[in-house]
């Protein structure tokens, strides 16, 4: 069996192609979308190594796949090529996130303030990942506002309801872990 090629020596001078072919600078707004999403997808796999809930790992996989889906989506100039039908987001699949999420929070105590980030292990690697897929929806979001391409709206939801999803999966990782939650001491003291 052929081994597979690793390096192909095409990016040395700085850029890289696009679904279709199209070559940009690997600092292209474009790729600085799909690139954090990637970042995020990586973030969500050091997440699954730390959680022991079958639940919470089914969900998580699932995640990592759209994610890869939404780079896909992000990584494909449509002005020349046609979109994989594998690089939609549904509304199936922001559904399965709401879902998940309605479960979760009913288990859980009401919020009482601004919660900061941290308390187990798992849960401070969780809100790790909230932030890298709120970075990433700033990133897809600039893609829109600066012109590059017009962004699914499905796409957008996606993003932003799954960083609802590990805001409220924090919480519970700190609940199943009999952890408190560290909530803002708004007179800093």
């Amino acid at each position: 069996m052929k081994k597979s090629m690793i390096y192909t020596k095409t990016g040395d001078g700085g850029s890289t192609s696009l679904v279709g072919g199209i070559r940009v600078s690997k600092t292209h707004d474009r790729l600085e979308a799909y690139g954090t999403v990637d970042e995020l997808n990586s973030c969500i796999g050091m997440l699954i190594s730390v959680t022991d809930s079958p639940e919470n790992t089914e969900l998580l996989r699932f995640v990592q796949h759209k994610l890869f889906s939404l780079g896909s989506y992000l990584a494909t100039d449509t002005s020349v090529t046609q979109l994989n039908a594998a690089s939609y987001i549904l509304d199936s699949d922001i559904s399965r996130i709401e879902e998940s999420i309605d479960r979760m929070d009913d288990s859980l105590p009401p919020l009482q303030g601004f919660i900061l980030p941290g308390g187990s292990y798992p849960s401070s690697v969780c809100h790790l990942c909230r932030t890298v897929c709120r970075r990433a929806e700033r990133r897809i979001l600039a893609l829109e506002e600066c012109g590059i391409c017009k962004i699914d709206d499905n796409c957008k939801r996606f993003v932003n309801r799954l960083s609802d999803y590990l805001f409220v999966l924090s919480r519970k990782l700190n609940h199943l872990t009999q952890t408190q939650e560290i909530y803002w001491d708004k007179t800093c003291k």
